[in-house]
């Protein structure tokens, strides 16, 4: 009876060893599956990835005892099984091999770009004048209607290459190429402003990170860029905020389910001043905070700035006054991703900015601001349907600054755009554009500029050729046009500089003509 029962022991054991490196088997191979799964869609990798995978099967293939005769029926079924995936197994490694040594250049590469160019010509067949901030409000962010308002060739490509680590982390490069000119002829490097306007790396989905609920979905950049948060109101060539430079950040730190955050620091450079054995190459300190709540819906945006040497020495500011050596800037804004209910979008921004911080749109772009400089800036715009056919993007954008650059300057201007589309068919639309801007400029004498007070009127209807309609925004666009702008005569005075009050370009109406493309992908 002892040895009967010792043998039963020896059988249940025997079974329950079995059964536990059949189990302990089923889940390194299921492991295994996940693992090769995830190499399969990783083709830049997959060389690196094969090889891991060679050495882990062939660990597995000699850590698998055999099976005893005593293991349960279970225990004996599971091993033709995990025969019949081993194979399989064996067979996708060998695909991989195959695609991992066919790998391109190419893989993990992308092409992104945005480009215009067109020709604009007056009524009596000379050049055209304008642009987006052709008005004297222009020269403190007044924008007005581009269509049809546009004489340049500007383009940018942005080229990224993404890799993926075996821990699962990936990292990006992008570089950005740009230039533009005004000349129409074929050849034009005499002209050129070729630039290398960013060039940064991302590392994002960091294994570090993994499991962290706070930092699990953030990226980290360093480098020359464009922050990633900036927006614009795209018919008026403005953006609401534009935060560009070189430094290093965080973006998406969760800190909760209803909130998170970026961090940045970035430099930019005013000039250089040195004279008389004074090293006054100036940089400025842009501290970024950007917040988002409630799904982004809500965006609290604030900025400090720095540029200790701005004031240094003998360093004055066109007027001749003291420039200041530090700013603030905030901006609160709201991103409806419909248009009061309908379908569209609807952003609204309020800005804020003084010292350096009063150019409230290009941040830190503007060293000639003094201590005293104040901002405030109201944007509104968005896209919705209206009819059958029909869509329609309104705008305003407003700004007051004071004490800019001189004590006691003061400029105000508004600006109300509407973009209109109508679809005649599949690929072709009409667009029109109206444009009304108010201004009240007494720049106190800055850049012997003068002060002004009137309006400005511009109305362009513009044939449209597209892939696609039902989109404000769907491009690429070929457009025939014509714009008639006029203005109050007095705006005619405010510099003798800028376009306005030139013998061919002054109150009392301009036709302008042309045909340009622009595209984005």
């Amino acid at each position: 009876m002892q040895k009967a029962s010792s043998w039963l022991l020896a059988g249940v054991l025997g079974t329950s060893a079995a059964t536990s490196q059949a189990a302990t088997l089923e889940e390194r191979m299921a492991a295994f599956e996940a693992r090769a799964s995830a190499a399969e869609n990783r083709a830049a990798l997959a060389e690196q990835q094969t090889r891991a995978l060679a050495r882990e099967l062939q660990q597995i293939k000699l850590s698998t005892p055999a099976l005893q005769p005593a293991a349960s029926t279970a225990a004996a079924l599971s091993a033709p099984a995990l025969d019949t995936r081993l194979a399989k197994l064996e067979a996708r490694q060998q695909s991989i091999e195959k695609q991992g040594s066919s790998g391109h250049l190419t893989d993990g590469f992308s092409f992104k770009g945005y480009a215009r160019s067109g020709l604009l010509m007056n009524d009596e067949l000379g050049g055209g004048r304008g642009g987006p901030y052709t008005t004297p409000a222009g020269s403190v962010g007044g924008a007005v209607g581009r269509l049809g308002n546009e004489d340049d060739t500007y383009m940018r490509i942005d080229l990224s290459k993404e890799i993926l680590a075996q821990n699962g982390t990936r990292s990006k490069f992008t570089v950005s190429i740009a230039d533009g000119v005004e000349s129409s002829n074929d050849w034009t490097a005499d002209e050129s402003n070729l630039n290398v306007r960013q060039v940064f790396t991302e590392l994002d989905h960091l294994a570090a990170f993994k499991g962290n609920s706070v930092f699990e979905n953030s990226t980290l950049w360093a480098g020359k860029r464009f922050d990633r948060d900036n927006f614009d109101i795209h018919w008026l060539d403005s953006d609401v905020v534009f935060l560009a430079g070189t430094g290093g950040g965080i973006y998406d730190v969760q800190m909760n389910k209803d909130w998170r955050s970026n961090y940045s620091l970035v430099g930019r450079n005013y000039g250089d001043f040195s004279e008389g054995g004074i090293n006054a190459d100036v940089e400025s300190y842009i501290l970024t905070s950007n917040q988002f709540f409630d799904s982004g819906q809500w965006q609290w945006m604030f900025n400090g700035i720095g540029s200790k040497k701005n004031d240094i020495g003998t360093r004055t500011n066109e007027a001749g006054l003291t420039p200041a050596d530090s700013g603030l800037h905030s901006m609160l804004a709201n991103h409806q991703k419909d248009f009061f209910g309908r379908e569209g979008f609807f952003k609204t921004a309020l800005l804020y900015g003084q010292g350096l911080g009063a150019e409230v749109k290009n941040i830190g772009s503007d060293g000639e601001l003094i201590d005293d400089a104040r901002a405030l800036r109201l944007a509104l715009y968005g896209e919705t349907p209206i009819a059958p056919g029909w869509r329609i993007g309104p705008s305003l954008l407003a700004e007051q600054s004071k004490d800019r650059y001189v004590k006691g300057d003061d400029y105000r201007w508004m600006t109300l755009n509407v973009r209109l589309a109508n679809a005649i068919n599949s690929n072709f639309e009409m667009a029109y554009e109206m444009s009304w801007q108010t201004m009240d400029l007494d720049p106190k004498g800055y850049m012997q500029r003068n002060a002004v007070d009137g309006n400005f009127w511009k109305f362009t209807i513009a044939p449209t050729f597209k892939p696609d309609v039902g989109d404000l925004l769907t491009r690429p666009e070929l457009r025939v046009f014509a714009s008639l702008m006029d203005w109050s005569s007095d705006l005619d005075r405010y510099s003798s500089t800028d376009n306005f009050g030139k013998t061919d370009f002054n109150a009392g109406g301009v036709w302008q003509y042309g045909i340009q493309m622009e595209t984005w992908f």
